[in-house]
């Protein structure tokens, strides 16, 4: 084989593990290595089912129509041959790849798929009869020692990573319609939307869009389908079903399809008309000028009638619509008052209220009550003698006048010893200089004027002082006479 593939090329180019080095243990007959290296089967086992997975996905993979599906496989001489290399030849344990999907449920047979009335995913999910005999038969050609190109049976399979994936992408872009019109397709038109999604510029084949629509109706219960009309569920739905409404509102979905394009196409051929006849004139062909120009005014006659059925079409439609959210909002309000009737219903009615508020009142009446008579119980335990208190203060304010009194007398005392003191120096000093005390007389004047002073202070400290009491003043006289006995006779 002098080129590759488109198929080859792409594995060879994306796919991580189709490296050089390892293309020879790819392409051998890998068989043995399940007992011998479990480990190495395993990873070209997986290396293989995501290469045809990617590559179906990617639109390259060949089937037996000749076309290119990104859902399924189909195992027969095309595909050997697209992964035929011109260096390792042909993969020879590709039947071993195939019989491990099938085994994983990486790969299902078309026909089981799509016939199954059960969904896949269920565990008591099995394969046909005929389907399992089928595969037995290739375990046993294995076991008997037949070549691994003879174990590769001509079969379609679906890739069920793939739909899961197409599924995911179909929901998020389709599903999102709100209303009831917006969820209901035609077939044709569901195949077209699919098959921009997917990205299949060639269209979604005949057995990817059955393959599809099962894996959403019966897999995912996301939307039901019939020969022409598929329908989304609704937010409120468990299971869709398609009733003649359905089918009567995709009918006329297709129909104003239709009238579009017809009415896009009269305007093309009235334009192309135009162009024309234009030309004619200016060759000045008048015979293909009036030709051009007769079938103008028939493209617009009946450019006309499109028109005007397809603008009753679409009022019809806006109608429908209209109808349709009427339905929704009627039935919204009539769930919701079913539920304020429930729920009404539940609280027992006004009367059951109103003595439950009734209750209410006199149970916290109750809690107020006991509360006053809690508090009233504590002010009576903490209630204190204001009299005891009065003594007590008067108490501790007579003992600190006694102290203040005592500190007063000690100082007065000790004032009265220094001016004594001060009285019996300045008599031995007169006594001492004699005679010659006269010219000292204006300091001995001094230092009496001093002492007077003094004893003016004391005096007057004794009368305005407040605190000194009555018992001092007594002691006064004696104290008196000290200091009238201190001052030198004038």
């Amino acid at each position: 084989m002098s080129n590759k593939s488109e198929l080859l090329s792409f594995i060879l180019n994306h796919e991580e593990q189709f490296r050089r080095a390892r293309l020879a243990s790819l392409y051998s007959d890998f068989r043995v290595q399940r007992t011998t290296n479990p480990d190495g089967y395993a990873a070209n086992v997986a290396a293989w089912q995501d290469a045809l997975e990617h590559a179906a996905r990617a639109g390259v993979l060949p089937t037996s129509g000749g076309g290119l599906s990104c859902l399924g496989l189909s195992t027969d001489e095309n595909l050997m041959r697209a992964l035929e290399s011109k260096e390792w030849g042909r993969p020879l344990a590709l039947g071993t790849v195939v019989d491990e999907a099938i085994s994983q449920r990486r790969m299902v047979p078309l026909q089981d798929f799509l016939h199954a009335t059960s969904s896949t995913y269920n565990r008591t999910w099995r394969f046909r009869p005929w389907g399992l005999f089928s595969w037995g038969m290739k375990l046993f050609d294995f076991v008997s020692g037949a070549s691994a190109d003879e174990r590769l049976r001509v079969g379609q399979y679906v890739l069920v990573h793939n739909v899961e994936e197409v599924g995911k992408r179909i929901m998020a872009q389709l599903s999102d319609r709100r209303t009831r019109v917006d969820r209901i397709y035609p077939r044709v038109a569901f195949e077209k939307q699919a098959a921009k999604v997917v990205n299949a510029e060639a269209g979604l084949t005949k057995d990817d869009l059955a393959i599809i629509l099962t894996y959403l109706a019966r897999d995912k219960k996301e939307l039901a389908f019939d020969s022409q009309t598929v329908k989304f569920k609704g937010p409120d739905e468990s299971t869709p079903v398609i009733t003649q409404q359905d089918t009567t509102i995709a009918s006329l979905k297709m129909l104003i399809s239709g009238l579009d394009k017809e009415v896009e196409s009269l305007t093309s051929r009235i334009n192309g008309y135009t162009l024309s006849a234009r030309k004619a004139v200016a060759n000045q062909n008048r015979t293909s000028a009036l030709a051009s120009l007769r079938s103008k005014k028939f493209a617009e006659s009946t450019l006309m009638e499109r028109s005007q059925v397809l603008t009753q079409l679409e009022e019809l439609y806006t109608k429908i619509e209209q109808a349709a959210d009427q339905v929704e909002i009627v039935r919204v309000m009539e769930a919701s008052a079913g539920v304020l009737r429930s729920l009404n219903a539940e609280a027992g009615g006004i009367e059951k209220v109103e003595d439950i508020v009734q209750d209410l009142r006199e149970e916290m009446t109750k809690v107020d009550e006991i509360g006053r008579t809690l508090n009233e119980v504590a002010e009576g335990t903490d209630m204190i003698d204001d009299n005891a208190v009065d003594d007590e203060l008067e108490a501790m304010e007579r003992e600190e006048r006694q102290e203040k009194e005592k500190r007063e007398a000690e100082r007065t005392r000790r004032r009265l010893e220094e001016i004594e003191d001060t009285k019996n120096n300045a008599s031995l000093l007169r006594g001492s200089l004699g005679q010659e005390a006269q010219p000292t007389k204006p300091a001995e004047k001094g230092t009496e004027a001093s002492i007077e002073d003094d004893i003016g202070a004391m005096h007057r400290m004794s009368i305005d002082d407040p605190d000194i009491t009555t018992k001092e003043r007594s002691h006064s006289p004696r104290r008196a006479d000290q200091l009238s006995a201190a001052v030198p006779d004038g």
